[in-house]
């Protein structure tokens, strides 16, 4: 990685502590790290600015501290002054953790953790409760009055709970209680007052915080991102380049005027977004945040309700199987009083179906015509599929049952094949051809005569039984009779004769959110919106009476008692079947994205660019190269290459290839060229241009190159070539974020050492911060150049990006407006140069912005898809289109970057719009920031 090195710092220990003085009694230092997510003290030393650059440097009176606020961290630090001779023990409470450093002398380096609260973030304890964890109390430690002792405390409180941290201390007496250690027994480190906010020299570096701690953390885990793993996109930069002269003419020129450029076109405030389009790339630069799609899948174009219902089991096609009981769908033998969706069986060639006998129609579920009174005798030692005994009735029935069962889904699916059977009746097929199979659902407002008896005894499935309704009643219908015969059914052999599991696990109890894919359909089937309670199996209901009402509901009992035997005998539980398989074709989700600035995924990555067209281009060029150079060149690699569409003109491709010279140098080739799909006319291949093409624009002809290759036209675009040496002015304009701005011009000090690229320009404009001094900061760092511009008044972006442009002279250089919080990978510089062009294009990449809590080691956030505050453009180009609207956003900011899209748009200029690896915003507090100010003072 280049850029940031993954070597770990050499710890840097404060080993002599600084000078004390009698006044510093009575306090400690604290120092405030704000707006960081996480509850453990791990999460406080990944923040970048942790120990050195705090949001608030403070005091505090004593170890007990509760700010009552929400993500910060604290660093409380200072001396003990023991008030007698002899051991004592110290213990700590915080919600959340909190660890508590003590050193054997006055130095910060020999501090040694003494005690602590929880290590994961989900520890705490309530205030005072000092004995909670093993981990909390300390061992005896020996204390002298005539010393002094450096201690330090690291709390960490994330969004909930009552945030507090205290250390208490007591004589090593087991009887004694801890008592927080107030301002009588504590001092400071030193005083900080005086001091501006970047002035870190003082502060203490120990075990427990040091510069570069986020190095050591981030190391400890090990992220998911795919962006963290090296790409030789990153070092590119570093190859040397391939000679000018050598690429020259290597292609016919071109004129190049894509059709999406929307010059002259009245675009609306803020429409601008609408004609911007993404590149496609090759090969995968891992852009896309797969680690984050947990939370978020947009990039799978599914809706979210859609996919937290059903998941992805519509790509999934389950293969056959046996057949399951317990996936068969409901046989009705009678068609009266049923919708009908009609599935024939195999060799049954009337579709019509065959009336069943008058006095048939009067039973809810007795046998079709031809079977009434038949009955197959069984074996008595034989069981149906869920290990009951089979009773008469039900031999009867299941001999009038198809071999096959038709799947819960309905339709035309394919039957699984026939299970296991008795040996049929001689009559057995004969009866069958004569029957009709209907796949059903209840028809809504009709109601059915109560059947004399019950044809299928059955049972309940559940220890707390569900009150039996009438098929078609919405309330409990209550008929003369004796309880006791009901019983005595109910000890009859049962059986679960018709039904899923859908239906039978999951709408008596009322829960009404339907499990993916057979549940859903069984509900279409099975159910109505305009009937009342639901249904729990088809069964004999229509002889409840109010005494066996009253009797079942002092039966009732809890699902988790132990007291009704007989009922958790019947208990049937979810049946998994581990040895279901499914098929299923290869998907390229790529293919269904376009190349539309999509501004509703904020997951998804760079477009991906097929490989065959990269090769079958790639090819062309290497062998036109060759041609021009004597076959010099060898391929090595294809380190990049990207593609903006235009279907009705052509491609136009940048190409980066790694490339041997005569077998030995590595060289590095960056080239734009042009795919020409058509020629048109020569008004319509002069960008536009009534008068003709432009000085100097000559148009190929195409003739000997379309025979030659039978392929369009492989050129190259005039005017559309990059300067790899052009200066980058970096133009940031700043108030009073000291630690940020600190940071800033480290990391570009940083690039300047990576790349040693001294072609770049840091300009810093300051409206008048009086938390450091920024001019000096800038002094002392190792920057090829700088500029510092002071401004009065408050806060402008909009006005303060203007006047640092204003103070670059040379038009052809570039302008990257730029803000303060952002991590640039080592590229950085060469991305901005290889998409901006003078006249042409200018570069708005897409930034990842970081969550609470994350770092660029530990990358967990979203890609900015609707800001195009970080911008790059020519100078020249820039003043065209009128710079920035200062009249408009003076005392604002927010939107001033998508006006000047518009105008950037209707001047002609592509937007290219990529997302760039490694490039990240900071998460950072919005308190102090700019313009604001605290609603109350601070009180001491």
């Amino acid at each position: 990685r280049a850029d940031r090195a993954p070597a770990l710092p050499r710890l840097n220990l404060t080993q002599q502590a600084l000078p004390w003085n009698e006044q510093y009694k009575g306090k400690a230092n604290l120092h405030v790290f704000e707006d960081w997510c996480g509850g453990a003290v791990r999460h406080l030393r990944k923040n970048l600015h942790f120990p050195l650059f705090p949001h608030t440097r403070t005091t505090v009176k004593k170890l007990a501290v509760s700010p009552k606020w929400k993500n910060y961290g604290l660093r409380i630090f200072g001396y003990i002054h023991p008030f007698k001779d002899g051991d004592f023990q110290f213990s700590v409470a915080s919600d959340d953790n909190s660890e508590f450093w003590l050193s054997s002398d006055a130095s910060p380096a020999n501090a040694r953790l003494a005690a602590s609260v929880g290590k994961l973030g989900t520890e705490w304890t309530a205030p005072g409760e000092f004995t909670k964890f093993s981990s909390q109390v300390s061992k005896p430690l020996r204390l002298m009055s005539s010393r002094r002792y450096y201690f330090e405390l690291l709390h960490k409180q994330d969004d909930r709970g009552s945030d507090h941290v205290e250390v208490g201390w007591r004589v090593f007496l087991p009887s004694l209680k801890f008592e927080v250690i107030d301002s009588s027994y504590i001092s400071l480190y030193t005083d900080e007052s005086a001091l501006k906010m970047n002035h870190v020299e003082h502060i203490p570096q120990t075990l427990a915080s040091h510069s570069g701690s986020y190095l050591w953390e981030a190391q400890r885990d090990e992220h998911g991102a795919d962006m963290l793993k090296p790409d030789p996109r990153d070092t590119f930069f570093l190859t040397p380049a391939i000679e000018a002269s050598r690429v020259e003419n290597v292609l016919v020129p071109c004129a190049y005027s894509p059709t999406y450029v929307v010059k002259d076109f009245p675009i609306a405030r803020y429409q601008g977004l609408q004609f911007v389009y993404l590149s496609f790339v090759y090969p995968n630069d891992f852009t896309r945040l797969t680690h984050m799609e947990t939370e978020n899948k947009c990039f799978y174009r599914e809706s979210p309700l859609y996919l937290e219902r059903f998941g992805f089991y519509k790509y999934m096609k389950m293969d056959e199987e046996e057949e399951d009981p317990r996936q068969r769908a409901f046989l009705f033998l009678s068609p009266d009083n049923f919708l009908e969706d009609e599935e024939e069986e195999e060799g049954v060639d009337s579709p019509e179906p065959t009336d069943p006998a008058p006095e048939a129609k009067e039973k809810s579920f007795g046998p079709a015509p031809g079977a009434k009174g038949k009955e197959t005798p069984l074996d008595p030692g034989e069981e149906d599929e869920l290990g009951l005994p089979a009773s008469a009735e039900r031999a009867g029935a299941r001999s009038l049952q198809p071999h096959h069962s038709v799947p819960i889904f309905g339709g035309k699916a394919k039957r699984p094949a026939p299970s296991p059977a008795p040996a049929p009746r001689g009559d057995a097929r004969p009866q069958k051809a004569q029957e009709k199979v209907y796949v059903t659902r209840l028809q809504p407002g009709k109601r059915r005569a109560p059947a004399r008896e019950p044809v299928f005894p059955g049972i309940f499935l559940y220890p707390k039984p569900v009150k039996k309704v009438h098929l078609r009643s919405r309330t409990p219908q209550k008929h003369p009779g004796t309880s006791g015969k009901l019983r005595a059914q109910r000890e009859l052999p049962g059986l679960l004769t018709l039904g899923t599991e859908g239906l039978f696990s999951r709408e008596t109890h009322g829960d009404t959110s339907p499990a993916p894919g057979r549940t859903a359909a069984t509900t279409g089937y099975n159910s109505s919106r305009s009937e009342g309670p639901r249904v729990t199996s088809f069964l004999k209901t229509s002889e409840t009476t109010a005494s066996q009402q009253e009797e079942e509901e002092e039966e009732e009992v809890s699902d988790y008692s132990y007291e009704a035997g007989e009922l958790q005998h019947g208990w049937l539980e979810d049946s998994i079947n581990w040895q279901r398989t499914f098929s299923v074709s290869s998907v390229d989700f790529e293919l269904l994205r376009s190349d539309w600035n999509d501004l509703r995924c904020n997951v998804s990555g760079n477009l991906q660019l097929s490989e065959s067209e990269v090769v079958d281009v790639v090819a062309q060029y290497m062998e036109r190269l060759n041609e021009k150079n004597g076959g010099i060149y060898t391929l090595l690699r294809i380190i990049n290459v990207e593609k903006r569409r235009d279907t009705a003109r052509g491609n136009r491709y940048l190409l980066e290839l790694e490339l041997a010279e005569r077998g030995q140098r590595t060289v590095r080739l960056s080239e734009y060229v042009y795919v020409l799909l058509h020629q048109g006319r020569q008004d319509d291949s002069a960008e536009g241009n009534p008068q003709g093409p432009a000085p100097g624009a000559t148009e190929p002809q195409p003739g000997t190159w379309s025979i030659l290759y039978g392929r369009p036209v492989l050129c190259r675009p005039l005017r559309l070539s990059w300067k790899q040496d052009v200066m980058v002015h970096f133009v940031v304009p700043v108030k009073n974020q000291a630690r940020w701005v600190q940071q800033f011009i480290s990391d570009m000090a940083h690039l300047y050492e990576v790349t040693k690229d001294a072609n770049f320009n840091v300009i810093l404009v300051d409206f008048d911060s009086d938390d450091m001094d920024v001019q000096k900061a800038l002094r002392d760092a190792r920057l090829p150049r700088y500029q510092y511009l002071r401004r009065s008044g408050n806060f402008e972006r909009s006005a303060g990006l203007q006047a640092g442009v204003d103070t670059i002279e040379d038009g052809h250089s570039i302008v990257f407006l730029c803000d303060l919080h952002i991590h640039f990978p080592a590229n950085i510089l060469d991305s901005i140069r290889k998409h901006c062009v003078e006249g042409k294009l200018a570069y708005a990449p897409i930034v990842m912005r970081l969550s609470c809590g994350s770092s660029p080691r530990e990358p967990n956030g979203y890609w900015e898809v609707n800001g195009f505050g970080l911008f790059g453009i020519y100078k020249s180009d820039f003043d065209r289109v009128g710079g920035m609207n200062t009249e408009e956003f003076r005392d604002r900011w927010g939107g001033e970057d998508w006006e000047l899209l518009d105008r950037v748009l209707q001047s002609g200029l592509e937007v290219e719009r990529l997302r760039l690896r490694n490039f990240y915003h900071y998460h950072h507090s919005k308190r102090g920031m700019w313009n604001a100010r605290p609603k109350k003072p601070l009180k001491e």
